[in-house]
């Protein structure tokens, strides 16, 4: 039996950032603080990009996780916004819930502090109720790799798929012709060398 390969869509498709809270990102240890910033604000421009709708929430704010860090929250004015009082995973939380259902998409891209908590919990959650999922490795950070290792273990033998803010983009742009400069800005700003490759383009076409 062949292995179905389930593509993400953007016009079915939901983003989750959950926990990126100024306490908890002092724990991401697995990424450096500037390549994991820029990973997390790649997600946020892809989203933003195709027009996908977005959650955010945190948990225990008022307490040592701290607020969610401004660059995310400002990403999405718009966005729910779910503050969680005390739920450790946000699936537990009814409102989250309501509102990831809201979408009404079957797919979820989700991304958050830490992995195997913040990450792993909902995810785990949400394909026990029949989505699919799409954890974004590079934009969820953990202490180290073995944490980070043994959660997405865990969640890939539930059915979870793992892939990383270039692969998201790509697989929701499926062909270049799409828009040409649109998606290559979006790398661009990410990729410091796939900006040499736009600024070659785009000088060859004037």
């Amino acid at each position: 039996m062949g292995i179905e390969y389930k593509r993400l869509d953007k016009n079915d498709v939901a983003l989750l950032m959950v926990d990126h809270q100024a306490g908890l990102l002092s724990l991401v240890r697995d990424f450096s603080p500037d390549e994991f910033k820029n990973n997390v604000l790649a997600l946020a421009d892809i989203a933003k990009f195709f027009n996908i709708p977005t959650i955010l929430t945190t948990s225990f704010e008022d307490g040592p996780n701290g607020p969610m860090v401004p660059e995310v929250k400002a990403a999405f004015p718009d966005a729910p916004y779910i503050a969680r009082p005390g739920q450790i995973n946000a699936w537990d939380n009814e409102d989250f819930v309501k509102a990831v259902k809201a979408t009404g998409k079957k797919q979820l891209l989700i991304a958050g502090v830490v992995t195997e908590v913040c990450v792993a919990f909902p995810a785990l959650s949400a394909i026990e109720e029949g989505f699919d999922v799409f954890v974004v490795t590079d934009a969820s950070g953990t202490f180290n790799p073995v944490t980070r290792d043994g959660a997405w273990s865990r969640m890939q033998a539930a059915g979870v798929q793992l892939v990383n803010w270039f692969a998201v983009a790509g697989e929701l742009h499926r062909d270049w012709r799409n828009d040409i400069e649109g998606f290559g800005g979006i790398l661009a700003n990410h990729l410091p060398h796939y900006s040499n490759l736009m600024q070659s383009f785009t000088s060859q076409q004037k």
